[in-house]
């Protein structure tokens, strides 16, 4: 028989990843949707399959991370051989802004997740979707091993959830492992994370849509590596005989100057000629550097990336050209990087 997976987050860049991963590994996968008057599921419309279909592979279910009573109710009844909470409110600025849903959704919805598991009694595997964040002001390069030092509401959310998660795989012998990503962008990335507000800003410049970039810290130092890479190491982790905690990285880092060298030279333009600081994107306390040593999952897991941040840049640019030509000639396009 098939496994069958459960994934908070789904409609989000790595869920759709994810989704697209287990499927074609011959899993059936349920995803946690949150209900909305309008549509949210862009990203996994072109895996959609009507809910009159008999032996469908991806089921949708309306849940929320802030309902720990239906997260017990629906795990009893889909018993899940694997969980991927993958759902948060994940935008390090914004959680300044929204600390205490932040805190709620991010880091007690995944004490509600472990919980509901335990409760239900269900035997299954949980990965745990941790973040860089949590090292914060701690030196580079990060790994396993580093402590923690967060910046933001966020990241204080993600190292409780951490925690939590640790918690329960000693106190309740749960295979619960965490996955501590750092950036991980692409093509389907949110249009407000730095990395993507580049690349469509590029495009739209290119084709005379947009004069002006608005951003902030531009020295600010990421570790960005290439989503649909990120989530074979996140499967990976739940393949093994044990469980345990692995950074996910690429050990190449660049600054924002940096990404935004690389993405304005796809169209041949300087980018100091199209950017402006804005002082609203600065945050009220900064992660100067975050570079991953990702030397354990590779050792261990055999995980290494192959897309480092130049590579990327210039992939999320080409793709951000090619949907907006297709946007403006009424075209159809699904970005299938």
């Amino acid at each position: 028989m098939s496994k069958s997976a459960l994934i908070t987050g789904i409609t989000g860049q790595d869920g759709s990843y994810l989704t697209e991963l287990l499927l074609s590994k011959g899993y059936t996968v349920h995803g946690l949707v949150r209900r909305s008057s309008s549509f949210n599921t862009g990203r996994i419309d072109h895996l959609y399959e009507d809910p009159h279909e008999e032996n469908r592979s991806l089921v949708l279910h309306h849940a929320d991370l802030s309902d720990g009573v239906a997260m017990v109710n629906l795990l009893r009844d889909l018993r899940p051989d694997e969980v991927y909470n993958l759902g948060a409110q994940s935008h390090v600025r914004v959680s300044f802004d929204s600390p205490l849903y932040t805190g709620d959704v991010t880091g007690m919805g995944t004490l509600r997740l472990l919980e509901a598991i335990r409760a239900s009694g269900i035997d299954t595997r949980i990965y745990q979707a941790s973040s860089s964040e949590m090292f914060g002001a701690a030196p580079p390069p990060q790994n396993e091993h580093t402590p923690f030092h967060p910046r933001s509401p966020y990241g204080c959310a993600k190292v409780f959830g951490y925690w939590a998660t640790v918690n329960y795989r000693e106190a309740y012998d749960l295979f619960a492992v965490n996955g501590i990503l750092f950036n991980h962008e692409s093509p389907r990335r949110g249009e407000t994370f730095v990395t993507r507000k580049i690349s469509r800003a590029v495009a739209r410049i290119h084709a005379g849509l947009q004069d002006t970039l608005y951003l902030g810290n531009l020295e600010a130092v990421r570790d960005w590596g290439y989503a649909p890479e990120y989530v074979e190491a996140m499967w990976r982790m739940l393949q093994h005989d044990t469980p345990d905690d692995y950074v996910v990285a690429t050990g190449e880092a660049g600054t924002v100057r940096a990404f935004l060298t690389e993405a304005f030279a796809v169209v041949g333009r300087d980018w100091r000629e199209h950017v402006e600081f804005d002082a609203k994107y600065e945050r009220p306390s900064e992660v100067d550097a975050l570079i991953g040593d990702a030397g354990k999952i590779e050792t261990v897991l055999g995980w290494k990336p192959t897309v480092l941040w130049p590579d990327l840049a210039r992939l999320m640019v080409q793709a951000d050209i090619s949907a907006l030509e297709a946007e403006l000639t009424g075209a159809t396009v699904r970005i299938d990087r």
